[in-house]
């Protein structure tokens, strides 16, 4: 049954938390159990992890072509195509700042033009990361002697292709890509290129 009534917008909530345990933590995540006061007085246990939260950057060019880096990730066990990416792990830094960190050093580009693409939970069953995706546009390859990232570890021999859009919609839609930030981006780049970007917040726009 549906209600026409209802706001689709998602809001903020906090049913109440009658003990938080801290099973593990590592470098990035810290994995909890919290007992969860229900709406029907049932205490229930919810197990998820703390996650800092993340960027990503849908790259588009001149061609509408979407920058696309491949990189090993071990949970899934695959090789996957994905979006420059990263932690928001510096302490006040700015989001967009931060993306643009981003896509300089996983792919040496930088942007003129930012918007803020979509925001999002990951997978709010399990975590709590918020992602932000950003559109960079009027791209240019950053000279090689102003870089100083060294890729370490799984960004080693991290390829970086340019795939047009609508062929990145298409393998999206076949389950040829898998990141659900990739995912997510290039279908919402692909629906808001409908008005030219038109539509699309501010780069810096608060996160609801």
């Amino acid at each position: 049954m549906s209600d026409s009534g209802l706001d689709v917008q998602d809001v903020p909530e906090e049913w109440k938390v009658l003990s938080s345990t801290e099973h593990f933590r590592g470098r990035v995540i810290t994995a909890v159990t919290d007992a969860v006061l229900m709406q029907d007085e049932e205490v229930v246990n919810r197990d998820y992890a703390v996650h800092p939260g993340s960027v990503a950057v849908v790259a588009l060019d001149e061609q509408d072509r979407v920058l696309m880096i491949r990189q090993y990730r071990h949970a899934v066990r695959r090789m996957l195509w994905e979006l420059p990416a990263g932690l928001r792990d510096m302490e006040g830094e700015p989001l967009h700042v931060g993306a643009a960190r981003e896509l300089a050093e996983e792919a040496g580009y930088r942007a003129e033009t930012w918007h803020t693409l979509i925001d999002a939970f990951t997978s709010p069953g399990m975590t709590d990361e918020r992602t932000r995706i950003f559109l960079a546009r009027g791209l240019s390859p950053i000279p090689d002697g102003e870089l100083d990232f060294v890729h370490r570890h799984e960004e080693v021999d991290m390829p970086v292709v340019w795939i047009p859009l609508s062929d990145a919609v298409r393998r999206a839609l076949a389950g040829m890509i898998h990141n659900s930030q990739a995912v997510a981006g290039i279908l919402a780049a692909y629906a808001a290129s409908a008005d030219a970007f038109a539509s699309l917040r501010p780069a810096d726009a608060p996160e609801a």
